[in-house]
């Protein structure tokens, strides 16, 4: 898929908690093509100490009126400028990178998507593509308490929304993996982004379970073109970089 470099406008930056962002961004111009679970490089401008873009995920994409969100959750200096640009900025992005999640064979096809913590954020671009192509859509989203649980009513717009929170504060208390949906229903295909750990319990059960699975993992990605070599991870084919082989990839793929 072609590549592009863009400068885009700051239409709006919504602080949606002291830890999360989200940027919505506009285009005089038609955006290309963005896939669910693809990727930006994006520049930070304005830093004495951020010399490298940073990799957000695809948020969501509204063709019709040429918007770009990113949800940024801000931990370090080069996420804590992204979350301070203003309305009328201008953002600098390399996309789209990496590779999708795939599409089920079944339009039948039982699906669940697994987020937590700012892993939540390809999940909603997935989600809308996935109802567009005729799917039913759930997802079950994981936080630490209610007020790390992000723009569900967005979500709610694609699809059924099951939650949890650590603290039991909203949701089913615990993690993703406690929630009853998963042991009171059967699911063909699960979607997942979100702390390795988290997507590991993830893994897991659709291993246990045999249901097919794919995760986005979120390995540092300095150039996102595969020349830097500091995102690899091990996979049954070797070693491979996680921009450019990735970000998505089934579990059965993995050394996991």
């Amino acid at each position: 898929m072609k590549k592009f470099m863009l400068d885009l406008n700051v239409k709006q930056n919504v602080s949606l908690s002291n830890q999360y962002a989200l940027i919505i961004l506009s285009s005089p111009n038609k955006l290309p093509e963005m896939l669910p679970g693809q990727f930006a490089e994006v520049r930070v401008d304005g830093s004495s100490t951020v010399f490298l873009r940073r990799a957000i995920s695809i948020h969501f994409v509204d063709y019709q009126i040429n918007e770009l969100c990113l949800l940024i959750q801000v931990v370090g200096e080069g996420t804590k400028s992204l979350a301070e640009l203003k309305s009328g900025d201008n953002l600098n992005l390399i996309l789209p990178l990496g590779n999708s999640y795939s599409l089920p064979s079944s339009k039948n096809a039982k699906l669940l998507l697994i987020g937590g913590g700012c892993g939540v954020a390809p999940l909603l671009y997935l989600g809308s593509y996935l109802k567009n192509k005729g799917f039913e859509v759930n997802f079950l989203l994981g936080a630490r308490s209610k007020t790390d649980l992000l723009q569900l009513c967005e979500y709610e717009r694609f699809g059924n929304v099951f939650t949890t929170t650590e603290d039991g504060s909203y949701g089913e208390v615990g993690y993703v993996t406690d929630h009853s949906v998963l042991k009171g229903s059967n699911f063909d295909f699960i979607y997942t982004c979100g702390p390795t750990p988290m997507m590991k319990a993830v893994a897991s059960y659709a291993a246990i379970t045999k249901t097919n699975c794919e995760v986005s993992l979120e390995n540092t990605m300095a150039c996102g073109i595969g020349a830097c070599l500091c995102c690899v991870t091990e996979t049954t084919e070797g070693h491979l970089c996680v921009c450019t082989e990735g970000p998505v990839f089934n579990i059965t793929k993995l050394k996991w």
